[in-house]
C-alpha cells in the first residue's frame, strides 16, 4: 500500500497545488490472497474534505488506508481551500473543474488507471459531500457515483441574504465570493437541484447518488429534504439516517458501507 503527496501545477487553478493519493499497488499478499477485487484494475475514489479541512483530513480521521487496500481502490485526496468545490469568480478558481476535469484526467492519465464513469467516483464530508454532489452532476460523463456525507446543503439558507448576515459557517460576504449573487442562487447552476432538473431535460444519464446523515447533525433537515427532492425527480438514489454527529467519528463509521455501494450497488 502507497500514499504519496503531490504537487503539481494546476491550468485551472493557476499555481502548483497539493493533492494526496492511496495507491493498492504492493498490497500485502494476505490482502490480496482470496480478494476478488484484485481480479480488476483499481477503481478511482476521490474524497473532498470539508470547510477548514486539507489534502490530509481523510488520513487523519479515517480508516480509508485499511479500506482502499481491501477494496483495491486508488483514492484521490485534494485540498478544497474552502471553495465549496465551485467555480469561482475570476481566473485561478475553478475548483469544480479543477477536480471535475484536471485532476481526474491527470491522475489516471499518470499511474495509467482505468477511466470512465463506470470506474470513477466522487464523496466528500460536510463542505466536501456538498462538493461532491455539485462535482458528480457537473460532470456526470466523469463520476458514475457520489457519496455525501452529512453534505451541507445550504443553498437554501443562504439565498436572498444580505450584508451583516453571519452563520456559524461564514458571513455574507464569504458567501458572496463563493456562490455568487444570492438573489439569484436558488436558479443557478450552483443549486443542485438546478443541475439535476437541466440534466434530466437534456436526457443526460444521471450518476447514481448515496447520501447518509447523523441524526444529531446540524445538517439533517438539509438532507431529508434533498433525499425528498431526488425522489420526486425519481433520481436513483438511497439516503440513511444513523446515530452520530458531524464528526469523523460518523463519517468514519459509514465509510465502508458507502464503498460497498459504490462497487457493489448494494449496502
Amino acid at each position: 500500500m502507497a500514499f504519496a503527496e503531490f504537487k503539481f501545477r494546476s491550468k485551472e487553478l493557476c499555481r502548483y497545488v497539493p493533492f494526496n493519493m492511496i495507491l493498492p499497488n504492493d498490497t500485502n499478499p494476505e490482502v490480496r490472497e482470496g480478494n476478488h477485487h484484485y481480479d480488476r484494475e483499481p477503481e478511482t475514489l476521490v474524497l473532498l474534505g470539508g470547510y477548514g479541512n486539507s489534502e490530509i483530513s481523510w488520513i487523519y480521521g479515517t480508516h480509508i488506508m485499511d479500506l482502499a487496500a481491501k477494496y483495491n481502490l486508488a483514492v484521490i485526496l485534494p485540498a478544497g481551500e474552502n471553495s465549496f468545490y465551485l467555480d469561482g469568480t475570476g481566473k485561478g478558481n475553478t475548483y469544480c473543474r479543477y477536480v471535475g476535469m484536471e485532476l481526474v484526467s491527470y491522475v489516471q492519465r499518470m499511474l495509467n488507471l482505468p477511466a470512465g464513469k463506470e470506474h470513477t467516483f466522487i464523496g466528500g464530508v460536510s463542505m466536501g459531500g456538498f462538493g461532491a454532489i455539485h462535482t458528480g452532476f457537473a460532470y456526470p460523463d466523469t463520476f458514475g457515483k457520489i457519496v455525501g456525507f452529512s453534505s451541507a446543503l445550504i443553498i437554501h439558507d443562504i439565498s436572498q441574504k444580505r450584508e451583516g448576515f453571519e452563520d456559524g459557517l461564514g458571513d455574507y460576504g464569504y458567501y458572496r465570493q463563493i456562490f455568487g449573487d444570492l438573489d439569484l442562487l436558488e436558479e443557478s447552476s450552483q443549486n443542485p437541484e438546478i443541475q439535476i432538473k437541466s440534466l434530466k431535460d437534456k436526457g443526460t444519464e444521471l450518476p447514481e447518488i448515496y447520501l447518509t446523515c447523523g441524526v444529531g447533525d446540524p445538517f439533517l433537515e438539509h438532507n431529508r429534504a434533498f433525499y425528498e427532492f431526488l425522489k420526486r425527480e425519481e433520481i436513483n438514489a438511497i439516503y440513511q439516517e444513523r446515530e452520530g454527529n458531524h464528526d469523523w467519528y460518523f463519517w468514519d463509521s459509514c465509510l465502508e458501507d458507502s464503498i460497498l455501494w459504490l462497487l457493489k450497488g448494494e449496502i
